[in-house]
């Protein structure tokens, strides 16, 4: 373990991502699958939706608490994209799929 407070800091923000990356893969899951089921053109329950656009709102809260400042803003924009009335357009479920494959890879790559 480091001495100074940076790396004090670093190795426990470390500790915590490790602590917390369980549920980020879970949530990163959840909008997975809402836009795989988006592009097999089977609509989103009422309750899929909710939840995915509720993974999303709390990846935004915490990804860039972690470094992942991007991160944020790709679950942001999820967010956005499954609040209110769905639009389940090609282009929206094309964008769907590739931010939540972004997010996947950032959460794994991330350590």
């Amino acid at each position: 373990m480091g001495d100074t407070p940076a790396s004090q800091i670093s190795e426990a923000m470390d500790r915590l991502w490790q602590k917390f990356r369980p549920q980020m893969t879970e949530r990163v899951a959840t909008l997975r699958a809402a836009a795989a089921k988006l592009a097999s053109r089977a609509c989103l329950t009422q309750e899929e939706q909710s939840n995915a656009a509720a993974d999303a709102h709390k990846l935004a809260g915490v990804l860039g608490t972690f470094g992942l400042k991007e991160g944020t803003e790709l679950a942001r924009e999820a967010e956005g994209l499954l609040e209110g009335s769905l639009d389940a357009s090609p282009a929206t479920v094309k964008r769907l799929s590739s931010i939540a494959e972004q997010l996947n890879a950032m959460v794994v790559s991330r350590g």
